[in-house]
């Protein structure tokens, strides 16, 4: 089959456990608790009945996690258009549909993002019933994965994010022998996925054939994409709550549990892998053992659809020996790297000592101060000035949030000043003509100030 061998590896096989029992408690909270427990204390074990948990209470309760003032689907129904009532009746035509197996989801509503760099990116938006469907599947997954995916995965788990992959590559960095950087980029993942694959994965973990029936049939819905229908015999849509779950857990086999289990152990030096999501980066000790990892990846990555963007994925010298090393050579700085919107570059603490230093990456600045141009151009005349700067402030604070790592104060607070100039531009268009100057800009913004850059995250260890 070709997947990673080990502890946790596919070949592995144990007795099938049914959890029948289970079904005749009356509490949905209380059987997926149980359930979450056993999956923890049996990282091997394979569950053969979990149909049964979506029912109508059970998908009720998800139906009110759900956030209002989202994109519809297909159906263009938004939560908030059901009332009470209306939800109620279609998760019980829901529960009786797959009851007797007639349950089919609806296409996805295909649209196109914009990317930085002139491309798009394809979201596929569910119907509310779908999403309430699948956010109640993503949940049954998640108890049944999350006690087997390893440290270095990051992305959509529980009490881990963006900040925690940030910090651990730079701790990797610094604290390790680490002299090479592989920056990696899957070409197209979500697009690309085999779903006979992605299925085999599930099936690690799952006996119960109407679940994976379900599972499968949300890979196969197709999507609509100007008033045509497109088959979707590949990949998992961005945009559908399954599918960040459905990536870990294909990922987990085909690249974490492989590095692991089968890769590492080839090596003499180093080497760590750190994944958030399908964006990921690896630390090698020897420049020759990071080309044959690069090597290895794009043998393993064939046999399971993926593929390296020739153009994003590359080795770079980078560490703490970095810059002695290319100045013996001849060379240059150390080259930089992106990852999570932060490009990291070598430089010195105060003390002189080496550091791996962090600043927004300028496609992620130029994207976001773009962003914020267009939104304050659209809502210029369509707001009250007080509800433009609460929003303004709401959107300021989010990007200190992210973006205010350790040493990147820099770019925040530019971000601040182009914002804030940009402010003044779109508020002083707000009628013909001109709203205020800069000296009666600036009296507004002491009396109603916008916040101030601050930093939020400290990624940096005393070494």
């Amino acid at each position: 089959m070709g997947w990673a061998r080990g502890r946790d590896c596919l070949n592995d096989r144990r007795e099938e456990q049914n959890l029948v029992p289970y079904a005749e408690m009356d509490n949905t909270k209380f059987k997926l608790a149980l359930i979450a427990k056993k999956a923890a204390e049996q990282p091997k074990l394979k569950f053969n009945a979990l149909m049964h948990l979506l029912n109508v209470e059970y998908l009720q309760e998800c139906f009110s996690e759900l956030k209002n003032g989202k994109a519809p689907g297909v159906d263009r129904r938004t939560r908030e258009s059901y009332t009470e009532e209306e939800a109620a009746q279609a998760l019980r035509q829901m529960v009786a549909a797959m009851k007797n197996h007639s349950y089919r989801p609806q296409p996805v509503r295909r649209v196109f993002i914009p990317k930085a760099n002139g491309k798009t990116r394809p979201l596929g938006i569910p119907t509310v019933t779908d999403k309430v469907l699948q956010l109640a599947c993503a949940k049954i997954l998640e108890m049944l994965f999350e006690p087997i995916f390893l440290k270095c995965s990051y992305g959509f788990r529980p009490n881990l994010n963006a900040r925690e992959a940030l910090k651990e590559a730079n701790h990797m960095i610094m604290g390790r022998k680490v002299n090479w950087i592989i920056d990696a980029d899957i070409a197209s993942f979500f697009d690309n996925v085999n779903h006979d694959w992605m299925m085999k994965a599930v099936e690690q973990r799952i006996a119960d054939p109407n679940l994976l029936c379900l599972i499968r049939r949300f890979l196969k819905a197709g999507a609509m994409a100007e008033g045509k229908l497109q088959a979707t015999p590949q990949g998992a849509p961005q945009g559908g709550i399954i599918s960040p779950i459905l990536a870990n857990i294909y990922l987990h086999y085909v690249l974490d549990l492989w590095f692991e289990i089968e890769e590492k152990p080839k090596l003499k030096g180093f080497a760590q892998l750190v994944r958030y999501a399908d964006d990921f980066v690896i630390g090698a000790q020897y420049e020759q053992e990071a080309k044959q990892i690069i090597q290895d990846i794009k043998q393993r990555f064939a046999k399971f659809g993926l593929t390296l963007a020739q153009d994003k994925t590359r080795i770079l010298e980078f560490g703490r020996f970095a810059q002695e090393n290319r100045r013996k050579r001849g060379k240059g700085k150390p080259q930089t790297f992106d990852f999570l919107g932060f490009t990291h570059y070598c430089g010195k603490t105060g003390n002189g000592r080496f550091a791996v230093k962090v600043k927004t990456s300028g496609k992620k600045f130029s994207s976001s101060l773009k962003a914020m141009n267009l939104w304050l151009k659209a809502v210029r005349s369509k707001l009250e000035l007080p509800e433009i700067w609460r929003m303004l402030a709401l959107k300021l604070q989010g990007h200190y949030n992210y973006y205010g790592m350790s040493g990147n104060f820099n770019g925040i607070n530019n971000f601040y000043c182009q914002t804030r100039k940009l402010a003044f531009k779109w508020t002083n268009r707000r009628s013909q003509k001109a709203s205020w100057n800069w000296e009666s800009f600036g009296k507004y913004l002491d009396k109603y100030p916008l916040p101030k850059p601050k930093l939020t995250y400290v990624i940096y260890n005393t070494w």
